[in-house]
């Protein structure tokens, strides 16, 4: 649990009774009175209180110890038992915990005495500790089922990690295993070999024979007694300690080892437990404890646990650090502690008397490993501080020099990388400084990644997968590299670099920081005009699409620069580009410089897909499905097969709102599952959401309220974190999920911030947000909302939205144009193969003819509708009205051709001027001002055929035969 917002409590008394948590009381008297039988105990001291409450601290870890020895009795501290006057208590004597602290005078509380199984009923030398063991839990237990399945465990561990402690808490905890005792044997002082049998010998108090020597003089003591026997701190007399250990084993069946060094003993049997660093939690709370010596009840509020956990986590969890950073409290606040960590080896050096020199401070704690290599190993230890967040085998020059590291704890074998802790890798930079190699170690280091990425460019038209997977591991490396190539005199590599991993910043939110470095790079040669400046500025068009997707000038200027140069390949790229920045606020420019990206591609894959990409979503967004299918479905062919998943997540999301469209359920799901499941290795916000909106909205229109919600739930929890970001779609699919729980005012606020002034995305969530402004009868401001909506979708040529929009007019229209109204929305539907919003307009005419007494007419389109619903799978929203008829259902077809039919008896003349529709009146205002047929259709997003249709319906109804008689007609109700 994290030690967060800590609050004194104050000196109070602990009940630790049976398996529940922790209580706290004001007095001793209270805290028995609370007691209900079962083990129990109590103890009284300072203690501190979480943020739901819960008690923490030594204070309460002791009384926990204390429980565990009561074995169905109830066991009182002496501290207790002081304010218990005149209570049963049973003096218990002294006995020492599994904490290993001083050893505690123990009461019993009524009942009949009786021993105590503490850990005085085994033979030990444990030694003492004066503070209290924190966290390690997990370690212990994994610790203790490893023992009890070997002979030999070693503990190996960097210094200062904690070997010694936990080695101890785990004898201690397992003493009742050992009955003829558990023996501490501490090494540090030997120097030779042959003095470390002779020190245990010492320590068991088994006299040396001369003749045999000290390791057979051990061996023959032991031979036939249960014995765990620990060996701390072997790694000066490794041989001698193995020779040791192999004996023992050898010849004493019932005997253990426990040992701890900063590497292995190196010998058969024997189990290597190497010791991680304490979980951030962990290394925060035992900062909290010892930060008490030397400013009692140290507690955290906001501020200060953000400094401590900072903290913690630059000291990688090394406990010896922690506590030697928590000793400057009483002279500097956290912040100022997390500050001097810039210098840490020069901050932590304050460590207690009475320790070897070793634990003082951090530097020496360190330098006890590192004076033990060789010239050879010294070498390549201070050489790899120029990694960072690990290395390979290749990389560190072979695998010698590196296990030798390895074994010593000064380097982490992690799934076949390597890496140093920060802080072991500041005091190799500090060496590698003092040698005066830095600058050649990390020219070195620059080559070795600029080769790699170079090498690697290939697969970034073949196969971005395997890209991906080369160069994600070495991200920091690239940081690294790049930083200092890019402040180098000749910054070439460092540009190079920076334009061979551009895509590496288009993952995992990164592109911001991709953005600085590119604009780096080429700000180094802001006049250079080069294929490597053309590559930057191509690059940051790339990072920008998920960035800065407004921001064109880094693709223009590429452009410009490619095109200069010849370079047909990122011409190409830069058009896309350009193309994918035009998208969200001119559809017309969008579409031309994506045909003109197309024509340029060549062989170049990625320019041609993405513009065939960018076609398709124009065409999908006017909701020209039939002519958008195809491209979209030869871009996705294309971008899977090379492993471009942002683009291609995009495709498949487009693809699947093509297909709820057409009302196709079963293949919108797929392709959004698909959608996400190709963008989830990508890890970016923007990608991998966006997709996740597509599918959450499949399931909300399935009527899969609940499916929907717990798949926006990760998304949104990002959103506490990241702030208010923006993905398309996000707003309208929360807005339509709370619409469908009935949470009008929560739609509506969410509705409110799809559109996006000044791109086609302003009229998103318009007629939605209508919609449910009208079911909380703000019916002004509804009318308002859809007015914009009608205008905005008309502009863009939005023809699903435009529908929407106009049904909701509908709604709050007279009988008269609420006809007109919904039976454009129904006729745009039908000729863009709408077929989920067919299903919206049988469900806005039912109620239009209910409220104009048609009502058996509204029960057989309202059942007709249900049918075609349950068929689909689209049900209505929850408080829907459904009607009932006895006639049968039609079929969706005939149902549709059921309102046409009868629209002209009882709703709009089937004549006259009034009998134009909405669309008709369009096409008649741009004919009478001189408007051509096709360029009629490209204002209006129709083809040549239709403008040719709209007007011989016009020159029907109005009985007239030509654009002439039109232009008099027209002009008298136009001016009108």
């Amino acid at each position: 649990m994290s030690e967060t917002n800590l609050v004194p409590a104050g000196t109070v008394t602990i009940l630790c009774a049976g398996d529940e948590p922790p209580a706290v009381f004001a007095t001793p008297e209270e805290a028995l009175a609370a007691l209900t039988g079962g083990p129990a105990a109590l103890h009284t001291g300072d203690v501190l209180l979480r943020e739901d409450g819960t008690p923490t601290g030594p204070a309460v870890r002791r009384c926990r110890h204390l429980r565990e020895l009561a074995d169905g009795r109830t066991l009182v501290s002496a501290r207790t038992a002081a304010e218990l006057p005149g209570r049963p208590l049973h003096d218990l004597g002294v006995h020492r915990l599994p904490d290993l602290t001083a050893p505690e005078r123990i009461f019993q509380f009524g009942g009949r005495p009786g021993p105590l199984r503490s850990l005085d009923t085994t033979p030990n030398n444990l030694p003492v500790q004066l503070t209290g063991f924190v966290g390690r839990g997990t370690e212990a237990a994994e610790l203790e089922r490893r023992l009890a399945g070997g002979r030999l465990v070693t503990l190996a561990g960097t210094g200062g990690s904690g070997k010694t402690r936990l080695a101890a808490q785990v004898a201690a905890a397992g003493a009742g295993r050992w009955p003829d005792g558990v023996w501490w044997a501490e090494l540090d002082a030997v120097t030779e070999p042959a003095e470390a049998a002779e020190l245990v010998a010492a320590t068991l108090g088994v006299p040396v024979e001369p003749h045999v020597g000290a390791v057979r003089s051990v061996v023959t003591h032991l031979r036939d007694r249960r014995v765990l026997l620990c060996l701390d701190n072997c790694e000066q007399v490794l041989d001698g300690v193995a020779d040791l250990a192999v004996e023992l084993l050898r010849s004493c069946p019932e005997v253990a080892l426990l040992a701890t060094s900063r590497e292995p003993l190196g010998v058969p049997g024997e189990t290597v437990w190497r010791v991680p660093p304490l979980a951030v939690d962990e290394a925060v709370a035992l900062f909290v404890e010892r930060a008490g010596a030397v400013r009692p009840l140290f507690t955290l509020d906001t501020s200060s646990a953000a400094a401590v956990r900072s903290v913690c986590t630059r000291l990688d969890g090394i406990p010896l650090a922690v506590e030697l950073a928590a000793a400057w409290l009483g002279t500097l606040t956290p912040h100022q502690i997390d500050a001097g960590l810039d210098n840490r080896f020069a901050l932590l050096t304050r460590g207690p008397r009475g320790v070897p020199a070793r634990q003082q401070t951090l530097a020496a704690s360190i330098a006890w490993s590192h004076d033990q290599l060789d010239d050879e190993d010294r070498t390549v230890f201070r050489r790899l501080a120029v990694f960072a967040g690990g290395f390979t085998l290749d990389a560190a020059g072979g695998p010698a020099a590196l296990g030798r590291l390895v074994d010593k704890s000064l380097v982490l074998a992690e799934n076949g990388r390597y890496r140093m802790l920060e802080t072991i890798r500041e005091y190799a930079a500090a060496r590698l400084a003092e040698a005066g190699e830095t600058d050649a170690v990390r020219d070195r280091h620059l080559d070795h990644f600029l080769a790699i990425a170079e090498a690697a460019e290939p697969d970034l038209d073949r196969d971005k997968d395997a890209w991906r997977a080369r160069m994600e591991p070495e991200r920091d490396n690239l940081r690294a590299a790049l930083e200092w190539g890019l402040a180098r005199e000749d910054p070439t590599r460092g540009r190079r670099l920076a334009a061979a991993v551009a895509w590496l910043w288009n993952l995992r939110g990164r592109g911001h920081e991709g953005l600085a470095y590119l604009k780096r790079a080429v700000a180094r040669c802001p006049d250079e005009r080069s294929t490597l400046q053309a590559r930057l500025l191509t690059g940051m068009g790339l990072v920008a699409d998920t960035t800065a997707p407004f921001d064109l000038e880094a693709a223009r200027l590429g452009l410009e620069l490619a095109t200069e140069l010849g370079a047909p390949s990122l011409r190409a790229r830069c058009l896309s580009l350009t193309a994918l920045g035009h998208l969200y606020t001119d559809f017309d420019a969008a579409w031309d410089v994506a045909i003109e990206a197309e024509k340029a591609a060549g062989s170049d894959g990625f320019a041609r897909d993405s513009a065939l990409m960018l076609r398709g979503i124009i065409l999908q967004a006017r909701d020209r499905h039939d002519e958008a299918g195809p491209l979209l479905a030869e871009a996705a062919e294309g971008l899977l097969r090379r492993g471009d998943r942002g683009l291609a997540s995009t495709v498949l999301s487009a693809q699947s709102a093509s297909a709820l469209a057409a009302a196709d359920l079963a293949r919108a799901r797929a392709l959004a599952e698909h959608a996400v499941a190709v963008a989830a290795p990508l890890g970016d916000f923007h990608r991998v959401n966006t997709t996740l909106c597509r599918l959450a909205m499949v399931h909300c229109l399935a009527g899969e309220v609940d499916a929907g919600f717990r798949v926006m739930a990760p998304f949104l929890r990002l959103l506490e974190t990241a702030g208010d970001v923006f993905v398309p779609g996000m707003a309208g699919v929360m807005g339509e999920l709370h619409r469908r729980r009935g949470s009008f005012e929560e739609a509506e606020r969410w509705f409110a911030r799809e559109a996006v002034p000044g791109t086609y995305m302003a009229s998103q969530g318009l007629a939605e947000r209508g919609a449910v402004l009208r079911a909380l009868g703000r019916t002004g401001e509804a009318a308002a909302v859809l007015a914009t909506a009608v205008a905005l979708t008309r502009q863009w040529g939005l023809r699903s939205a435009l529908a929407d929009a106009l049904d909701q007019q509908g709604y709050l229209a007279e009988p008269e144009q609420a006809a007109s109204l919904h039976h454009e929305a129904l006729t745009l539907r039908l000729d863009h193969g709408i077929r989920l919003g067919v299903l919206d307009s049988l469900d806005a005419l039912t109620a239009l003819y209910a409220r104009t007494g048609r009502e058996a007419d509204a029960a057989r389109v309202s059942v007709s509708g249900s049918r075609a619903r349950a068929e689909l799978g689209f049900p209505r929203r929850p408080g829907e009205v459904e009607l009932t008829t006895e006639d049968e259902p039609m079929s969706l077809d005939d149902v549709v051709a059921f309102v046409r039919r009868t629209r002209g008896a009882r709703g709009r003349p089937s004549s006259g001027w009034g009998s134009l529709t909405p669309t008709e009146l369009e096409v008649v205002k741009l004919a009478t001002e001189g408007s051509t047929n096709p360029e009629i259709g490209a204002k209006l997003f129709m083809s040549r055929g239709t403008v040719k249709t709209h007007l011989a319906h016009v020159y029907a109804k109005l009985g007239i035969a030509n654009r002439t008689e039109l232009a008099t007609v027209a002009a008298t109700h136009l001016t009108a």
